[in-house]
């Protein structure tokens, strides 16, 4: 569906004493309340910002201490297991089991040594992110206009600004003002998917799968909101992954160096897989961003995952 997809309210007035409704329509443009955070947004948020660094240390404090005691517990199990009860009796044999578990469990909730391999590449990953989109750089307008090439292989491409960018789901005719704080990566992120996965790629853009919204989502913004979530999701700014989907990911990154932008288009099709069984609109698109989100972590925590391609979300792509 079409980005200039019509808005639609309904204005409420009285008329010769009776209440009257009538349905006015405007452009996606002129929408006020953009997904990503504007200026202002952030001006507004700003002191709530402290707390959130409080809030993140304290979780971070309360891993460290909830690995030092569990520890301690383990050790202690895994002691009287041997020398009271002895390594042959059933006993021995569960708490010995149950000691190890709690093992593997906080080795997969602290952050392990990373190999030379996973530091590199974790470095290689962290300099994408710093990068932010300059328009004015030809590097990132050549950009633009292979992924326009992509997307519509078929169609005169058009100036950096121009109307026609709305159709691939820009909120204006300049598709520089919706970066934000997605950064040049997101435009990376949708490159790769239209040439990884240009089936899956299509069927996003163009809203082929099952019975949409009459106010959709615009598809190049929803693609840099996933970005810069899934950024926050991974801790990847942080000095080492605290969160489990961060140190998940790890693994994923030592399997393949480009795990960031592969977990970009499972994420994308997930999106819309959610936005598609919850019938929502343009305006729960945040709420679909969140649930989606919860869905990818407990995925990345299941055991055995050490690929992208061993998510089983990885299933939704063609």
């Amino acid at each position: 569906m079409s980005s200039r997809t019509l808005r639609r309210r309904l204005h409420h007035g009285d008329i010769d004493g009776k209440s009257r409704e009538r349905l006015e329509t405007s452009g996606l443009d002129s929408l006020s309340e953009p997904l990503l955070a504007d200026d202002d947004y952030i001006e507004h948020k700003r002191i709530s910002t402290l707390e959130d660094i409080w809030d993140d240390e304290n979780k971070k404090a309360q891993i460290h201490w909830t690995f030092l005691f569990s520890n301690l517990i383990a050790q202690w199990a895994q002691w009287f297991a041997t020398i009271v009860l002895g390594s042959g009796s059933l006993i021995g044999r569960l708490l010995s089991l149950h000691s190890n578990a709690i093992n593997g469990q906080n080795n997969r909730m602290l952050p392990p040594s990373l190999s030379p391999l996973q530091e590199e590449r974790l470095g290689n990953l962290r300099q994408r992110l710093e990068v932010p989109f300059d328009g004015s750089k030809m590097e990132h307008q050549d950009a633009l206009k292979q992924l326009w090439k992509l997307a519509y292989p078929d169609k005169q491409l058009p100036s950096l600004k121009s109307e026609l960018w709305k159709e691939m789901g820009w909120q204006g005719s300049d598709p520089s003002t919706d970066f934000r704080g997605g950064g040049f990566i997101s435009l990376e992120n949708l490159i790769f998917f239209a040439m990884k996965y240009p089936e899956s790629f299509q069927r996003l853009l163009n809203k082929q799968d099952g019975q949409r919204a009459e106010w959709e989502y615009p598809f190049a913004v929803a693609g840099i909101n996933i970005s810069f979530m899934l950024t926050q999701m991974l801790d990847l700014k942080a000095g080492y992954p605290s969160s489990l989907s961060g140190i998940c990911f790890l693994q994923l990154l030592e399997d393949d160096e480009m795990a960031f932008d592969n977990l970009f288009c499972v994420t994308f099709q997930m999106m819309d897989a959610q936005w598609l069984a919850k019938r929502a609109t343009y305006m729960e698109f945040n709420d679909v961003l969140k649930s989606t989100r919860m869905e990818l972590e407990l995925e990345l925590a299941h055991e055995g995952i050490s690929s992208v391609k061993d998510l089983p979300a990885y299933n939704l792509l063609r």
